[in-house]
Order: C-alpha cells, then structure tokens, then sequence
C-alpha cells in the first residue's frame, strides 16, 4: 500500500548525525520524520557503541580553530575539503556545547588532549563491547526524547530504498517495511545511514579484495543505502577507499572478549608487521588507521601477523587505553613466544630464512635511525621504531577491525550533496555522518572524528535546510552554517 504524506524534512537514520539534525530542524520550526531501519528503541548503530571521544585528530576541540584546520590538513596530507575542515574548526565546539544544552553529559576523561570532551557515562575499562547505559547510548536516548517532545515523528523498523526526484530536485524518498511501501515527501532530504561497513559488495568494490576476512567493530548497520541511492541518481562520490579502524587480534573473528579493545595497533608501531611471506609492506609509523587499511588491502587481509620482542611487550604493549599487556592476554587472545626467530616463524608457519631477513634488515637499519631507506620507509614521526632483538621474541596475527567507513557521498559545507558532472549541489539532497566523504582518508588514510563530523555536519545541515525555506532561528538560537561568524555557530 502506498501513503502519501508530506514534510519540511526527512532525515534517514537515527544516529548522532540524524538525531542531531531531526532536533534541531524541529527547534526551528520544521516539520520532521526521522527514518530508522532498527525496529526497536535500542536499535543498533555505531553511534550507539561509540566510545564518546570528541577531538579533531586528537586535538581539543577548543583550541584555537586555525590550529584545528592546520591539523585537519595535517592528518589528511592536504585531502581534506576546505570547506569541510573549517567547519569543522570552527563549529567543534559549538556543537558540543548544543548538545549540552539538549541534555547530553561530557565529561574529562584524561589528560590527553583529545580525552578533554568524552560523551558521560564513559564506557567501562574492559574488553569486549559493553555499550547499554554508556555515553553513546544515553545520548541516543536523550536526543531521541528531546525530538519527540519539540513533535518530532519517527518511523522504526523502515528502510529507505528510492530519492523521489522530479525535475533534478528530491522531493522525499520512498521508504519499505516489510512489503509494505510509502511515498516520504518532503521539501528536503537528509540522508545519515552511515557508511557502507555492514555491505560485503561495497567493501569488495572499493576497499578490500577479501571484506568477509576483515572484523566488524562496530554496529556493521551501516549498508550504503544512502550510498546506493546517491549513485542512482548521479551524486558524486569521494575517498571511498579508506576506512577507520584498529589493529585487532585474529581470535576477535571468533572471541566477541577481543572486541572493539584491545587494539594492537601501538605493538605493530613499534615492531615488524609482516605477510604470509614473512616481508614487511607498509611503514608501521604512520599509525594503526592506516595500518588497518594496509592490512585490509592485502589478498589475504588474515595473512599479516606482527612480530616483537620483549622490550615492546613491556614497553609500548602497557601503554594507551586497555592496552595489550596484560589485557590481551587476560581476554584469552594468542600470543605466540619462542626464544629465537627460527623457532618463531616455525611456530607461525612461516619461511624462517626469510624472517631472519626482513628482522635483520629492519633492525639494522632502524639502530642506525635510517629507517627510510627501508622498502616500504620505516618513519618515526609517529610511532617510535624498537629494533625486534631482544628475546623472548612474540608474534600475534592481527586482523583489521573496520568500524565505518570513510568515504561516501560528496557534499559541500552545507551538508548538500554534490552531482559528479560538474559539483553543484543537487537541490533538496542533504547528507551528514559516516555515508558522506570528503573530509577522512587521503594518502595515508587521515582520520579526524566520527562523532565531530557527524554532530557538525547534522547541525549544519538542519540550519540550511532552515534557512532555503524561509525558517527564521528563535530567539536566541545562533545558526550553524555558511552564514555563521567564524569562531561561532
């Protein structure tokens, strides 16, 4: 059967980025549905799982934003849209202290620049995924109350499957629930899906030769229906490539204690990650997002394994948080030991001639702080190198964990989504959060924020759909989007 019903806007999914923008439209004076696939009221999503850090590229968010620009750049080696790290500079902050005034608890969470804004309660300090009563749920649910109290609908449990275009403009989607189809119109749409994580054929398509080798850490709710959608109608795409993730141990495939923590990825910083040939293929100093995406590249995502020693298991194996050692052990994950390499690399199935080599290359040239004659270059502005040399030697085969993707939807400042023939902004299109790109990825897959990207975006999407129809803001409601003062919403 098929309803016809019409509103201001129609916002697709309900996490951070969706709920943000249904609330904030409705502060506005719109009149909102916000679609989600989950059928029940603890429905699934990354937003939900979330460990509630919000930093930008693990800076403060309330440094001063042409710092947080100069990082975004940084991190992203120049990939970054203008437009986007600005506004993601700027606005930081001023979408923290929205969400504060919605509901939603911070808290400090360490001394860490980036642990400074931590969504409250923080998650517990333990392996495995325990989410229910921590920030990212309760903030959910805060979010969730606060739509429905300003009128707000919602619909559960439907999908959006088709944009409603007429003449180049989207004016709804068309939404299925168990067999049942509606015709959603609205004067914009706003797609927040999430990435395209939980759909094997997109992985495969732009992200790795082998997806079902690769461990899901989040939700893996996200299936690129947005993605899917903006492709049919001729949306723009931008780094679909990369993806953010953590180095896990391979046992997490079947060990739900060895997931999302702990990640391995300061051990590989620090040691010898290699192939089922016992060969190194990337530089172990840029960091475990971009080692995930290496090791999620290769044929065989399940053949890397990191190699050790005692110096690194003491050392950068105790550090960060739930860090390996002990707490990887503790959760029942494999460490392989063994007082020589040769009996190492038998004890992994590996050519030990050959990882005698690449050891031996690797530390000579690391002791000698030469590291980027190495091939790939070992660099140090990262994580440190430690020549592997001291017995015990350990070896731990990693899996990449993907928590959502990078890539997805082109879109400008304003949340609009851009078409692929000449970038302008397809009318009434909107996008936010992780089904957008744009932002993430370049070269060495530059990572910044899910929850700051999603919050901003959401925010800024909302006031421009407020501002096209002739919404005027409240009193005393500033306005996130290209009219904004810099260093305000």
């Amino acid at each position: 059967m098929m309803q016809k019903k019409s509103w201001d806007l129609v916002v697709m999914g309900a996490g951070i980025s969706g709920l943000t923008a249904a609330v904030r439209a409705s502060q506005r004076g719109l009149k909102v549905l916000l679609l989600e696939s989950g059928e029940h009221d603890l429905y699934l999503c990354n937003s939900r799982f979330t460990g509630g850090a919000f930093h930008i590229a693990f800076h403060d968010i309330n440094e001063a934003p042409e710092d947080l620009f100069q990082a975004i750049e940084q991190v992203t080696e120049g990939f970054a849209h203008r437009g986007l790290a600005d506004a993601m500079a700027n606005q930081a902050r001023h979408a923290v202290r929205w969400l504060r005034q919605q509901g939603a608890r911070f808290i400090k969470a360490g001394p860490d620049a980036w642990r400074q804004n931590f969504l409250a309660p923080p998650g517990l300090l333990s392996t495995g995924l325990h989410w229910q009563g921590r920030g990212g749920d309760v903030t959910l649910r805060v979010l969730g109350q606060r739509l429905e109290s300003l009128g707000g609908e919602w619909l559960r449990g439907w999908r959006g499957c088709e944009l409603i275009m007429q003449e180049g403009v989207c004016t709804g989607l068309i939404a299925v629930c168990k067999g049942e189809q509606r015709h959603l119109l609205a004067q914009a749409v706003l797609l927040c899906d999430g990435g395209f994580q939980g759909n094997l054929e997109l992985l495969q398509e732009f992200v790795s030769p082998a997806p079902q080798k690769l461990k899901q850490r989040g939700a893996a709710t996200g299936v690129g229906d947005a993605l899917r959608m903006g492709r049919e109608i001729g949306a723009k795409l931008s780094g679909m490539e990369n993806i953010y993730g953590h180095l896990l141990s391979q046992d997490a495939l079947h060990d739900d204690r060895l997931w999302p923590y702990p990640i391995l990825d300061l051990i590989a910083g620090a040691g010898v990650v290699i192939n089922g040939a016992a060969e190194r293929f990337m530089d172990e100093g840029r960091g475990g997002v971009f080692m995930t995406n290496c090791i999620a590249r290769l044929v065989d995502p399940l053949s890397a394994c990191v190699i050790f020693d005692k110096a690194i298991w003491d050392g950068p194996a105790t550090q960060f948080i739930l860090p390996a050692n002990p707490h990887l052990v503790k959760a029942g994950g494999t460490i392989v030991a063994a007082d020589t390499l040769s009996e190492l690399a038998d004890k992994l199935g590996l050519p030990a001639d050959a990882l005698l080599r690449t050891v031996s290359e690797y530390n000579r040239h690391v002791n000698a702080k030469h590291g980027d004659v190495l091939n790939p270059p070992r660099s140090s502005n990262g994580a440190q190198p430690f020549a592997v040399e001291k017995a015990p030697f350990y070896g731990v085969r990693l899996a990449a964990g993907i928590t959502y993707t990078m890539g997805g939807l082109a879109t400008d400042a304003n949340a609009q989504v851009l078409q692929s023939k000449d970038d302008r902004p397809i009318a009434g299109l909107y996008a936010a959060g992780s089904c957008t790109g744009g932002l993430e990825g370049g070269a060495y897959a530059g990572y910044i924020s899910g929850l700051v990207k999603a919050s901003v975006m959401g925010l800024r999407a909302a006031d421009h759909v407020a501002q096209s129809l002739g919404f005027e803001a409240p009193p005393g409601l500033a306005t996130f989007g290209s009219d904004a003062p810099k260093g305000q919403p």
